[in-house]
């Protein structure tokens, strides 16, 4: 394979010391077997592997799950305006840093209308309120966990400190609750380990610390407490936080009331209007996992943009920039944005998981796998007043095929361009630099002894350390998966080397975090890990995947 320059952020500073490559397969034992796996996982898995060869030959990387179905009813699609999240406003302001509070608690709101559902929300809302700052301004964010549940927050992109970075034992426990101390107990229905030593868990509140020395770009924070994340996050425990800096400042991209941050998720209702999703324990307490057909992910039958059921929003025929996140459990979408006379818009990407991109893309679809984010630009200039653009879902079906709306009002002044280079402030990876290259397999495990999905043929245990790298260090990843796998690394960014032994993929481009792996494919990644020492961790986004075993641990030494 060609040894091309990969470019990343000016933070990379001068590389660490070579060593010979080496290729690093971890052996798969598994660990003791525990009584938490579903009933009927092995069937579901089954037919999740079988189905992967025709999802893979119509080349549809459509997700990996079974849709549930609502008991309400459910309102036209684009009746409904799309929410802009609030801004949060620092309660104090000093040294440099700025100082936010975020209390965690259940409220009862209006997704559909008419109809009451209660969330899980930070502060109140959902999605919960967009954080903005500059880089290289420190942060501090202090939440307060009201839930009757111990919750951890992670900065999802944040280049942060192992203490701040949301370990899934790292619990904040709600007042009131028994002290769980430093140790993990096992629970009703088994849990992948007995305890973590290395756990700190505070009761109520908990200050994390983010440097956010790191490009500009759409970061999001959300729930990842251990077994749990999946229902967590789909209560409402997710929320934007968007990094600026100089460089995006110094271009004339959209802005204002022409930038749009849009969450996109799906959920499905129950008839009393509630949130429905197949948990095993209702509460979120002690028995994690879901019920067998659901093992493979959760998908649901509304999409919802910003908190609300496929919104329109009304823009005028100018360019507009979206900040794109797929902050669904399971699902992924296909992208494209249609006028009601079935002329495709083009999606110009500007951005990625880790900001901006050296040059735009022009895509007429756009894949988008869970956690990931994309950055475009779309131009509505020449479409006559009253005129409607659709964003839709290629890989839906139904309703789901359909995603939101803009609806073109009037003709305005546009002083804003997209420049042909977008920034050049991306140092260099070779892949000759790579110390290691390292092999990761993602697969389903062995429902029987309670592992539902796995890295290596191993679960997660928060107690083993299943990479150490050194500080500084440049390596290669190779990474394989069954079915669909969006893999995420925390901690660090990467770029696309190869995808199925052939060149990235249009959409592969720029500094990304979190990577979409298709039905029997590998992909190849290089990063550099230049930012803090500590533990942290690579793991499926795939939410349901997670929470039954797809995590390993990452120590920076």
């Amino acid at each position: 394979m060609s040894d091309q320059p990969i470019p990343h952020g000016p933070e990379a500073g001068p590389y660490g010391a070579k060593s010979p490559r080496t290729l690093r397969r971890d052996p798969g034992p598994g660990t003791e077997p525990t009584r938490r796996r579903v009933l009927g996982l092995g069937a579901a898995l089954g037919l999740v592997a079988a189905g992967a060869a025709d999802a893979a030959a119509a080349h549809r990387p459509g997700g990996t799950g079974k849709q549930l179905r609502s008991a309400v009813p459910l309102p036209e699609p684009y009746t409904v305006p799309l929410p802009v999240p609030p801004v949060l406003a620092p309660t104090a302001t000093s040294g440099g840093t700025d100082r936010y509070e975020i209390t965690q608690r259940q409220v009862t709101a209006r997704i559909l209308p008419g109809v009451t559902t209660t969330l899980w929300t930070y502060n109140g809302t959902y999605p919960g309120p967009t954080i903005e700052s500059r880089r290289g301004r420190p942060v501090t964010v202090l939440h307060r966990n009201e839930l009757p549940v111990p919750t951890v927050v992670h900065l999802h992109g944040g280049r942060t400190p192992a203490e701040s970075d949301g370990y899934p034992t790292d619990l904040v426990l709600p007042d009131g609750r028994p002290g769980a101390g430093s140790r993990r107990r096992r629970r009703r229905g088994g849990a992948h380990t007995a305890h973590d030593p290395r756990a700190v868990t505070s009761r109520g509140t908990r200050a994390y610390t983010y440097p956010l020395d790191q490009r500009a770009a759409l970061l999001w924070y959300h729930d990842h407490r251990m077994d749990f994340t999946g229902p967590a996050i789909w209560r409402g425990l997710a929320g934007m936080h968007i990094v600026r800096d100089t460089v995006e400042d110094a271009l004339d991209l959209p802005c204002g009331e022409r930038e749009l941050a849009l969450m996109i998720a799906d959920r499905a209702f129950a008839a009393d209007g509630s949130l429905s999703y197949p948990a095993l324990d209702p509460e979120l307490r002690d028995r994690p996992g879901v019920t067998g057909p659901y093992a493979a992910g959760v998908l649901g039958d509304v999409i919802v943009v910003n908190g609300a059921p496929w919104p329109v929003h009304e823009v005028e025929a100018v360019r507009h920039r979206l900040r794109l996140l797929n902050a669904s459990n399971a699902r992924h979408y296909r992208l494209e944005a249609v006028t009601d006379d079935g002329r495709r818009l083009g999606l110009v990407q500007i951005g990625a998981d880790q900001g901006l991109l050296a040059a735009p893309v022009t895509h007429t679809t756009l894949p988008l796998a869970p956690s990931e984010r994309y950055d475009v630009v779309i131009d509505f200039a020449g479409l006559p007043a009253g005129s409607r653009v659709r964003l839709r879902n290629r890989l839906g079906s139904g309703r789901t095929r359909e995603v939101m709306a803009f609806r073109v009002t009037r003709r305005a002044h546009d002083p804003s361009t997209v420049p042909g280079v977008l920034c050049d402030d991306l140092p260099v990876w070779r892949r000759s630099q790579a110390a290691t290259v390292r092999e990761f397999a993602f697969r389903a495990g062995n429902p029987e002894q309670g592992h539902g999905w796995v890295v290596d043929g191993k679960p997660f245990d928060p107690s083993r350390t299943d990479v150490r790298t050194r500080l500084g260090a440049v390596e290669v990843w190779r990474l394989t998966a069954d079915v669909h796998h969006p893999v995420h690394l925390h901690q660090t960014g990467f770029r696309v080397l190869s995808r199925g032994g052939r060149a990235p993929l249009p959409h592969d481009a720029g500094l990304k975090d979190t990577v979409s792996l298709g039905p029997g494919e590998t992909v190849e990644v290089i990063t550099r890990f230049d930012g803090y020492r500590g533990r942290y961790l690579f793991h499926c986004h795939n939410a349901e995947h997670e929470d039954m075993g797809m995590m390993a641990n990452l120590e920076i030494v």
